[in-house]
């Protein structure tokens, strides 16, 4: 007794004030709470509160008590720290590249050198390159729908095409920027986040290309931009104190370029660059700070930074929820007898990562969300299938942007907002724009799953 006792102090203060627990949890328990989460979220609840009670039911219907379903707790919402600060990181460069006009102006710079005759092309691009560089995927779409409602008045493009070139460009440059979702597919399998976003380069590639095809096809169906939708559009963006195009890339391109510097001394076996060890966590400001101040824009600082951080705080505190849920699947024999099942079958456990991804997006409506869910409670079956960290986190992450865009998410309503679209006519592009991440998904599944 004395033994157990002491074993149990040592426990407590090795782990961080966390007791230990070899409590093993039965499956049924983890899925009834997972689905417990789901439905709440799908219900309206704020996802990380349903995430919570998810995971506080999923232990108790396991047979937990109340201090092992505490500790369970703690311990995912602990486990998730480490992509919580770089997701605040990378909260000021989202502030500086939103606040001070320079996703503005690259969106711009873009549809004017494309031009019209390349219309849906440009915007494609301007969406991705905003998304890639930063930018939350809905603030991209609002960027550059107004250029796009211009656009596609002068070339007679009906809005759906539209709203598929805005929605496809902006998952293709999401899987290959520093945003939540990317920083937590690297850190759900311990990579580094320009990993994950040189294994999504040529999948997003072909997200490209395939919403121009797609939108390309549809250009003639569903409405046309009206007289009315034009109205005001000037209003929404002070172009003459928008930066110039040379100083709104210092941001971007500094932080790609760091970023990338660890990659590049592995493949040419440049010993100092390999040892820089670059983290994103302090890439991100960094680049951050100096774009600003290149812009001349430094005296805002404190504001983008604010305007960051906010924009950061609903990710962060689903990451928490996440990180319970994740401990709750974990802390059961689920993940063993999803690899038996799939082991019993004739499935390949590859299919896993990008299904996992896809249903847990389509779950949340959300591409952040649905990474964080798959990784937290996937993670480690995908991996025991001899899966690659870097495949598995490929995979999972496209596998993410193939429903996430459905009605029960913000996303799909800020959209139509943007594009002055009724909700019956924004719902006809769901399925175009689940082309799009299918056809992104398919590809890595093919290159990281099977070659």
């Amino acid at each position: 007794m004395l033994y157990t006792v002491v074993v149990k102090i040592y426990q407590y203060i090795i782990k961080g004030g966390i007791l230990v627990s070899t409590l093993i949890l039965p499956w049924w328990g983890a899925l009834l709470g997972l689905a417990v989460a789901i439905i709440l979220i799908l219900r309206k609840l704020n996802p990380v509160y349903s995430l919570m009670l998810g995971a506080i039911i999923g232990c108790l219907i396991g047979g937990a008590n109340l201090a092992e379903t505490i500790n369970v707790l703690i311990q995912g919402s602990q486990s998730v720290m480490g992509t919580i600060l770089r997701v605040i990181a990378a909260g000021m460069l989202a502030g500086v590249m939103m606040e001070s006009g320079a996703a503005d102006t690259i969106a711009r710079a873009i549809v004017d050198k494309l031009g019209d005759r390349l219309a849906l092309l440009s915007l494609a691009v301007a969406t991705m390159v905003i998304t890639g560089v930063g930018v939350f995927i809905p603030v991209a779409v609002l960027i550059v729908a107004p250029i796009a409602l211009e656009v596609g008045k002068r070339m007679d493009i009906s809005k759906l095409a539209l709203i598929v070139a805005l929605s496809g460009g902006g998952k293709a440059g999401n899987i290959i920027s520093p945003n939540p979702n990317t920083i937590a597919a690297a850190k759900g399998f311990g990579l580094e986040l320009s990993q994950v976003m040189i294994a999504d380069f040529i999948p997003a590639v072909i997200g490209l290309i395939a919403t121009v095809l797609v939108a390309t096809l549809i250009k003639n169906k569903g409405t046309k931009v009206l007289d009315e939708d034009l109205v005001n559009l000037t209003q929404t963006t002070d172009v003459k104190n928008l930066p110039s195009l040379g100083f709104a890339l210092v941001t971007p391109v500094l932080a790609i370029i760091l970023l990338l510097l660890n990659p590049i001394g592995s493949i040419c076996h440049i010993k100092l660059l390999t040892e820089l060890n670059l983290d994103a966590m302090y890439v991100l400001p960094i680049a951050a700070v100096i774009g600003a101040i290149a812009m001349k824009k430094s005296n805002f600082l404190k504001s983008y930074a604010k305007s960051g951080l906010e924009r950061m705080t609903d990710v962060v505190m689903i990451l928490i929820g996440a990180g319970m849920i994740g401990a709750l699947i974990t802390s059961s024999n689920l993940p063993a007898e999803i690899i038996g099942l799939i082991k019993a079958s004739p499935v390949s456990g590859v299919f896993l990562a990008p299904i996992s991804g896809l249903l847990m997006a389509a779950a949340s409506a959300s591409t952040s969300t649905g990474v964080i869910l798959a990784t937290g409670s996937f993670s480690k079956a995908i991996l025991d299938f001899g899966v690659s960290p870097v495949a598995a986190a490929a995979m999972v992450h496209t596998g993410a942007t193939v429903i996430d865009h459905l009605p029960h998410g913000n996303y799909f309503h800020v959209t139509a907002n943007a594009m002055h679209m009724e909700i019956k006519e924004r719902s006809r592009a769901i399925f175009y724009e689940t082309i799009v991440g299918l056809s992104m998904t398919i590809i890595a599944t093919v290159m990281y799953g099977f070659f």
